[in-house]
């Protein structure tokens, strides 16, 4: 028999890469190390040690080859560093298979057909090397150091220098200044390209450095600088039990990183060309999926200069692109079309003398919550007060603007602006003060405007109160009707600012029938809600306020103030407002599921909602409440969260509704005090419905006991088991104790669910109604354990579990069992 010769070519390929590691059967090698002259083959991997967290080998994306690392316990393959991706091997075959190997100078070298691909280029001169080896580290970093040194200062060579589209935890992105080496993240050009794309993520190098993310060389998003505390463009970013962030800025480094508090969580922020953002991703063993925590850009305002030159943009306004104050835009006609690109001129130009400074006396106007604009053109002087900075900046006529560059401990340091003021965006909350340079005329009229305002609003109070004591004693010579009537008026003023559509009574009459007893689809206790169907063929819910309800038409002026200025897609969406006469109606997008109380409390009806879908739901209403707490305008307690408030589209999205009892946080505030108690029962913190008092932590209390109803089917207030007096909560946590936690799962959803994922979320929801407020998480942290594998705390003891006191217990005697769900408002002695 005459045998092929290449029969034996590829006999002797295989032997030559198998010797190294011939002991071994699987692919995955059992070291994490290779050593000089030693070489890794096509199909053989190494593996991080420790934990095993990462995997070294090849992979195969568009019929190219590259090497790379991948999560190793992961099944969904997840490439987080390719070596050669601008040098994919195209005319790959196991015939000829590419090999890495480890050589003595401390390089690793990639080849095929010894043809070079790909190589290391060590820190250290190749005389100096003497015993190197690689090994993959299970932070995910592939190294060459000495075989006896383990500093990581004295890495030869790290692949973390040289980052792929993934930025993985304790990564330094930015400046190496002494060998003048910038680390910076690359988009691949698609999900099945890893050639380098065209999107970066980097941090520029300037006076007050920033990271950015570019296309080529144009700048697309950045996130402000490092103000200390965060990064200017992101309030949010405050300490949480999740990330570390840190941005180092010194003569030999400039750069951002990031660590876990908690290592049982795995996480990645990775460059998207095809989306055009930078997603964080964290994995959820229980689904074997990766869910999306935040992306970034994160709202249409984060788009780099959106409004041009001294523009400032504001999601919550319409439209949001505005002028700095003293300035108006440089071509009206271009502006009012909504093309802002050009900005804003100053209305009156600085007067300087010839060498360059300032004339008449200029000031400066303050401006706040902001995302400081790009710093490209900044100076910063890091040992001078803010009255020094002023007067800098006063003498140079170029300087137009300053702020602290350290907001720490009161401020500190400075910066200064000596261009344009490009890329501003005023958030609702948080956010940095900036101090804009103005011609003195200007600010000697806003001077005046402030005094002919105080005198104003000093009269206007002084009338208010002489009006609020007349009315207090008239209203005892006055029916409710008339009270409600004066209300009424002064009110209807108020809705013109609002920027809120105010549509005719009439055509909400005819998109209701005439307010058809067919078209009403519920009832509360601001009055009736009718389906309708407007001119446009758009259905629509109308809530329309009952006449005789002094407490529904304060709801009715509470809602509209709040829910007109709050925009997400967990919100049910208001599409405008009707005041006529004593009619008040409010109009909001019409939702085909209805609510959530409808089909969980129904055994039949609670089947058509598997674990699937009630996963969906739950983390809807959690990144819902997390808007309310912390993203929005005005960081808002909602007070009545409950399952029929929880609304359901085609989807089966939830959607947060009925803000009649929230009320807006502002600031630092963190709790308020209440002698006017106004909820649901079995919804309520128990330091709320004892003592009046309610924050973020009284919300967090009501998701996690809806939480558990959506879990259970059953009410909270409804008795469990054999015993009268164990409430939902009660039940769970005395199952929980025992270890049988799992018996309250709806049977609809036993065959749909994973039963460790659903003991989580209970986990998860005992830790939301324990007693005290601050054992409680806040809701950031409650999406990120919905979404992620992180380790939780032992839940405490739950609020008003029924054998802790019996003052707690009796603190509920007064009040009437019911199956039925009331909202109650409750006068309390203090």
């Amino acid at each position: 028999m005459k045998i092929n010769p290449s029969f034996w070519t590829i006999i002797a390929y295989t032997l030559v890469i198998a010797t190294p590691f011939f002991h071994h059967e699987s692919n995955a090698m059992n070291t994490s190390i290779i050593t000089p002259n030693q070489c890794l083959g096509d199909g053989k991997t190494i593996v991080s040690k420790d934990k095993g967290t990462f995997e070294l080998g090849f992979f195969t994306k568009s019929n190219k080859r590259y090497l790379g690392i991948w999560y190793a316990n992961i099944t969904i393959q997840t490439i987080v560093w390719v070596a050669n991706g601008a040098d994919p091997i195209n005319d790959y075959s196991p015939v000829t298979p590419p090999i890495l190997e480890l050589k003595s100078t401390g390089s690793l070298v990639l080849t095929h057909k010894n043809v070079l691909v790909w190589q290391t280029m060590s820190s250290s001169p190749a005389t100096a090397v003497r015993n190197p080896v690689a090994e993959l580290l299970d932070s995910g970093n592939l190294v060459i150091r000495e075989e006896n040194d383990t500093n990581p200062q004295r890495y030869l060579w790290q692949s973390f220098d040289y980052p792929s589209n993934t930025m993985l935890a304790g990564m330094k992105l930015g400046w190496d200044i002494r060998r003048n080496f910038n680390r910076k993240i690359t988009a691949w050009k698609s999900d099945d390209n890893p050639e380098p794309g065209d999107f970066s993520w980097s941090v520029m190098r300037y006076s007050y450095p920033e990271v950015y993310m570019t296309k080529r060389t144009r700048k697309m998003y950045r996130i402000g600088p490092w103000n200390g505390l965060r990064f200017s463009g992101m309030p949010e970013l405050r300490s949480n039990p999740i990330f570390n962030f840190n941005f180092v800025s010194t003569a030999e480094e400039v750069y951002y990183t990031w660590t876990l508090k908690d290592p049982s969580l795995t996480t990645i922020a990775v460059l998207n060309q095809s989306a055009g953002g930078r997603p964080r991703y964290v994995w959820s063993e229980a689904d074997k999926s990766w869910r999306t925590y935040s992306t970034l850009p994160g709202d249409y305002c984060d788009t780099y200069g959106l409004c041009g030159p001294n523009g400032y943009c504001s999601i919550t306004s319409s439209p949001v692109c505005e002028c700095l104050k003293g300035f108006k835009p440089k071509f009206p006609k271009k502006w009012n079309s909504m093309d802002w690109s050009q900005g804003c001129e100053r209305n009156h130009p600085i007067r300087c003398n010839s060498n360059g400074t300032n004339e008449d006396g200029d000031g400066f106007v303050l401006l706040q919550r902001l995302k400081v604009p790009d710093t490209e053109y900044t100076l910063v002087y890091k040992d001078i007060d803010l009255n020094k900075c002023r007067a800098i900046c006063l003498e140079n006529c170029s300087c137009m603007a300053y702020t602290n560059s350290d907001i720490r401990a009161g401020g500190q340091g400075c910066v200064m602006w000596f261009h344009d003021l490009i890329d501003i965006k005023l958030f609702p909350d948080g956010g940095q003060d900036l101090y804009v340079r103005l011609r003195a005329s200007e600010l000697g009229a806003d001077e005046h405007r402030q005094k002919r305002m105080k005198i104003i609003v000093g009269t206007t109070i002084a009338a208010a109160i002489i009006s609020v004591t007349t009315y207090s004693a008239y209203r005892f010579r006055k029916k409710i009707a008339e009270k409600s009537s004066k209300i009424e008026d002064n009110y209807e003023s108020y809705v013109d600012d609002l920027d809120l559509p105010l549509l005719n009574y009439s055509a909400i009459m005819v998109a209701s029938n005439n307010f058809s007893v067919k078209n009403k689809i519920g009832e509360g206790g601001f009055g009736p809600v009718y389906l309708g169907k407007l001119a446009n063929e758009q259905e629509v819910a109308i809530k329309r306020l009952s006449k005789s309800s002094i407490q529904g038409f304060s709801e009715f002026i509470n809602e509209v103030k709040l829910i007109a200025k709050l925009q997400h897609r967990n919100l049910v969406k208001l599409i405008g407002c009707c005041i006529q006469g004593q009619e008040k109606m409010l109009v909001y997008e019409y939702m085909t599921n209805g609510s959530l109380d409808y089909f969980i409390f129904d055994h039949s009806k609670g089947k058509l909602l598997n674990w699937q879908k009630r996963n969906h739901i739950i983390g809807g209403i959690a990144r819902g409440l997390m808007y309310l707490h912390q993203d929005s305008r005005l960081r808002i307690v909602h007070r009545d969260l409950k399952a029929s408030n929880i609304l359901l589209d085609d989807n089966l999205s939830s959607k947060i509704s009925d803000f009649g009892m929230a009320r807006p946080f502002r600031g630092e505030q963190n709790e308020e005090s209440t002698n006017k108690i106004v909820g649901t029962f079995g919804y309520m913190a128990p330091e709320y419905l004892l003592d009046g008092l309610f924050s973020v932590k009284s919300d967090v209390y009501s998701f996690g006991v809806l939480l558990l109803e959506i879990i259970s089917g059953k009410k909270n207030r409804r008795s469990h088991a054999k015993q009268s007096s164990l409430n939902l909560i009660d039940h769970t946590w005395t199952l929980w104790k025992m270890g049988n936690a799992f018996q309250i799962i709806d049977p609809n959803i036993e065959d749909s669910c994973i039963e460790s994922e659903v003991l989580r979320f209970i986990h998860i929801a005992l830790l939301c109604v324990q007693h005290c407020p601050e054992d409680r998480p806040n809701m950031t942290s409650v999406v990120l354990m919905l979404s992620s594998e992180m380790e939780l705390d032992q839940p405490k003891e739950p609020g008003f579990f029924t054998r802790r006191e019996n003052v707690e217990a009796n603190s509920c005697t007064s009040y009437p069992s019911s199956n039925n769900e009331i909202s109650i408002t409750l006068l309390t002695g203090r």
